[in-house]
């Protein structure tokens, strides 16, 4: 008996140094018995960017009422913030030093094409989770990334919905204003792929001068176009708009989402009849319980902001988050939280379906139409 006794007391001691150790392991990742530790780099140029701090403002809403209600599995969601200046170099660095120095669980909720993908660089090389990337990039879903999980369609599935009602209108001459990098060639070969006719491809640096953003104008200005669509770069493309309107010219010009409530803002009654393609519900009205959530939130935690596409967005994909969280099981690693996702197949926000498969991280694939009327306002 006395051997058994050993043995079984032996067998005890081993098993729990493998449970501490998977308690050291989870620790490690960002996980302690009251806290989950969420990194995050973001877009906000120290305030000045109006779209990343609406989007901020979104995702604070629902984790501040996530946390005072408990937690997930009792762990407060803790949210670490870099500002990455809408630089890719600074967005890789800040993924570093959220994985490597703060330890965090998961990286989560960047935007902009350019620091999402150079937020996922560092995640991927680092075998990290990526959630929730608010941006319309098709690198982030092809090549297929097995540990990138966005939430909102991307680029290509807007470009359709206004091409097509360009060219349900009779239209058919369109320019396509994107970025000069590579992210901006693989929206191009999509752009062509859907469109009917390409008349202007209109490459832009990060450093475009109003000198050559006052020649594009003038190309636009003389082209006969049917359209002008963007993939993003709202600030820049305020200023083309704006070059252009000077000349003139009464191209319509159409837009994704990214800041399309800031932009319609800035432009005033330059906006009025502006096509928007957009990835959320409309913030201000209530025909959605997801909206109406989100409404009551925002109003106690932002009282006096206004409602934004941003902010909702935000709001949407915290909620996509937590409820991703939940699906790692009481004592999350990084493994479970993926394998939780793929497991479900399907997360539900409110009735709004995100689709992940092994092999197709889709999430939503919601897009739809918004016009700026000239009373100030977006109908969908």
């Amino acid at each position: 008996m006395k051997p058994r006794l050993l043995t079984l007391s032996l067998h005890r001691h081993l098993t729990g140094l493998a449970l501490l150790a998977v308690a050291s392991l989870a620790l490690a990742q960002g996980v302690s018995p009251r806290q989950i530790l969420i990194g995050q780099s973001i877009t906000l140029q120290g305030g000045k960017n109006e779209y990343g701090t609406a989007v901020v403002d979104g995702i604070h809403a629902h984790l501040q009422d996530v946390n005072a209600r408990g937690g997930v599995n009792g762990r407060q969601i803790v949210l670490k913030t870099l500002d990455d200046d809408n630089k890719g170099g600074q967005a890789e660095a800040n993924a570093r030093a959220l994985i490597e120095q703060d330890k965090v669980f998961i990286v989560f909720g960047s935007i902009e094409g350019g620091p999402s993908n150079a937020v996922m660089k560092a995640t991927n090389e680092l075998q990290v989770p990526f959630f929730g990337p608010m941006a319309g990039s098709p690198t982030l879903r092809r090549p297929h990334q097995p540990l990138v999980f966005p939430v909102r369609a991307e680029h290509r599935d807007e470009f359709r919905m206004l091409l097509e009602y360009i060219r349900n209108t009779g239209g058919k001459r369109v320019a396509f204003f994107r970025a000069d990098s590579e992210v901006g060639l693989q929206h191009l070969e999509n752009f062509k792929r859907l469109c009917q006719e390409l008349a202007l491809d209109l490459p832009f640096k990060s450093d475009v001068s109003d000198a050559q953003l006052s020649a594009m104008a003038g190309r636009i200005a003389a082209a006969n176009l049917h359209g002008v669509i963007n993939h993003g770069s709202v600030g820049v493309y305020e200023k083309l708009i704006r070059q252009t309107r000077a000349l003139g010219s009464p191209a319509p010009f159409m837009a994704v989402n990214s800041g399309s409530t800031q932009l319609a803002r800035h432009l005033g009654e330059m906006a009025h009849g502006m096509l928007f393609a957009q990835v959320v519900p409309s913030p201000w009205e209530r025909k959605t319980e997801l909206t109406r959530e989100y409404q009551e939130a925002f109003r106690r935690h932002k009282p006096g902001v206004d409602f934004s596409y941003g902010s909702l967005e935000g709001y949407l994909t915290a909620k996509a988050l937590v409820a991703a969280l939940r699906l790692a099981g009481p004592n999350p690693t990084r493994e479970s939280f993926v394998q939780g996702i793929l497991k479900t197949g399907v997360i539900d926000v409110k009735g709004l379906r995100l689709l992940y498969q092994p092999g197709d991280h889709t999430g939503l694939k919601l897009v739809d139409l918004a016009i700026y009327s000239r009373d100030n306002r977006f109908r969908h």
